[in-house]
């Protein structure tokens, strides 16, 4: 097979690189051009509408304290949104960032640190800037204290599950199998910024402002380590 020859297969995989920074490059754009309007949406007061039906809409006409569905939806939706706390998501970031470390593979673990890092003081800066306070209309099914735009959970979630899905994907030849692990990625970023509207404690806004710039910020980490592969210094 032509393929198998290694100035082929060279080629190929340069080119799928290629290929993925550009859609990496993409995703960034869109990403930060999707948080700016959202941003400015919310700014202006235009969002107000669509959030309050959202939240109203989870909630049981007679009863704003009981949200839709079945008791044990509320108990599994709190058990998806500490996916992504920030106990959690440390001590999955340090984990990884150890053992890619003890494989001496250091520029991965730069990436998921540095992506996992910038991430949470991008997304606290960004609440204190904004200064927009937690929804009143429905009560809250846990205790938050922060502010509320953008998600922290949502954006948090996709910053570090999107990178390491993309990490882990990198060691996979087969498209179906990256495809497979991206798409794991993607449902559990999708899941743990739901689960925010759902309990009350964060705007739809907030949650699609968050998935959105988490999304842009993993894949500009994803062009730094592109970079990185590319300038062919090999890891120690």
């Amino acid at each position: 097979m032509l393929q198998k020859h290694p100035l082929i297969r060279a080629a190929l995989e340069r080119a799928r690189g290629e290929l993925g920074a550009l859609a990496a490059l993409t995703v960034a754009a869109l990403g930060l051009l999707v948080f700016a309007e959202i941003a400015d949406e919310m700014g202006e007061g235009d969002s107000h509408g669509f959030d309050e039906s959202i939240l109203l809409a989870l909630r049981s006409p007679a009863d704003t304290n009981d949200p839709i569905g079945p008791g044990w939806v509320e108990l599994g939706v709190a058990d998806i949104t500490a996916l992504g706390g920030y106990i959690v998501l440390t001590l999955l970031v340090s984990s990884v960032v150890g053992y890619l470390l003890i494989r001496n593979k250091w520029k991965n673990a730069l990436i998921v640190a540095g992506a996992s890092i910038s991430g949470v003081f991008l997304s606290e800066a960004l609440k204190v800037q904004f200064g927009r306070p937690r929804p009143e209309l429905v009560p809250q099914l846990t205790e938050v204290h922060s502010l509320s735009f953008p998600s922290g959970h949502a954006m948090l979630s996709a910053v570090i599950y999107l990178t390491l899905g993309a990490l882990l994907a990198r060691f996979h030849e087969r498209r179906r199998e990256r495809a497979l692990i991206m798409f794991y990625a993607v449902l559990v970023t999708i899941m743990i910024g739901a689960s925010r509207v759902y309990l009350g404690v964060h705007w739809p806004t907030d949650v699609l402002a968050g998935w959105a710039l988490g999304a842009a910020w993993a894949a500009l980490w994803w062009l730094v380590a592109w970079r990185l592969a590319r300038s062919g210094q090999k890891e120690n």
